[in-house]
């Protein structure tokens, strides 16, 4: 299943947020074993290394970024993306860049923990728990 990763599922890793950390931890491990099936928008490089620069300090902003870039696709970004993002009826213009860039990568699924966020998306939307339940067979 190729999946987009929203910006909040990895932050969840990096700033260690407690009691989401652990499934957030398990998308980015399903994505590191299945490769070419995790996908991150463009704008989301940003937003990590920024929030990873002020929280954590560069060393680990910039091993977080490569680590992500080891693991994960990036969508391509182009002007009609842009122009996609601002069309889509999505009141967050993140959200609606990630919608965009989903749907440039041709995703399947957009993980988040925002679900709500996503209710007009084109591309259905899951939680992590509802994404590995779907994605991680039980033994």
């Amino acid at each position: 299943m190729k999946i987009l990763v929203d910006t909040n599922i990895l932050l969840d890793v990096l700033l260690d947020r407690e009691s989401l950390a652990d499934e957030s931890q398990a998308v980015l491990d399903w994505c590191e074993a299945h490769p070419g099936d995790g996908w991150i928008a463009w704008h989301t490089l940003a937003n990590l290394y920024y929030i990873g620069l002020k929280t954590a300090g560069k060393k680990e902003a910039d091993r977080f970024v490569d680590e992500i870039l080891d693991v994960f696709e990036v969508c391509p970004a182009d002007s009609l993306a842009a122009r996609t993002a601002r069309s889509l009826p999505i009141s967050d213009f993140e959200d609606a860049l990630q919608i965009a860039a989903g749907q440039k990568a041709r995703v399947e699924r957009i993980v988040t923990r925002n679900k709500r966020d996503f209710r007009r998306s084109p591309i259905p939307a899951l939680t992590p728990r509802e994404f590995l339940s779907a994605a991680v067979p039980n033994p």
